[in-house]
């Protein structure tokens, strides 16, 4: 029962995400997949079947990949977001945290690898 809850929780913060551009959607969907497949096959089979984020769910689930448009919109939102807090920002201290908050998960996301999708299609290019 608690994994449904905290399922369904995600889920509507990841609906937050989606109107809110300070709140990430794709992870919040994630973990709320993740909860759904140990509480609720149904549920679980809802996200999967979504059109939008259902494929991007599975390819993670199954391979631990993103699409390739998808990590360079993620590469380049967190580049933006750390050029506007250094710009904003007035204490050096504070862009240098900013920085270093940020560089593990961007090389996290540069590191993640294509979806086989991706691939092939490159491949036969």
């Amino acid at each position: 029962m608690l994994f449904k809850f905290l399922g369904v929780f995600f889920v509507a913060l990841a609906i937050l995400g989606a109107a809110l551009p300070v709140l990430p959607t794709t992870p919040f969907l994630l973990v709320a997949a993740s909860c759904f497949a140990k509480s609720s096959p149904r549920m679980h089979k809802m996200l999967l079947s979504n059109r939008v984020f259902g494929p991007l769910i599975h390819d993670w689930q199954m391979h631990r990949s993103i699409p390739k448009k998808g990590k360079i919109v993620a590469i380049i939102s967190i580049l933006l977001a750390i050029s506007w807090s250094c710009y904003v920002l007035e204490n050096v201290y504070l862009k240098i945290l900013v920085v270093a908050l940020v560089i593990g998960p961007l090389f996290f996301i540069v590191k993640l690898p294509l979806t086989e999708d991706q691939k092939l299609s490159s491949s036969v290019k």
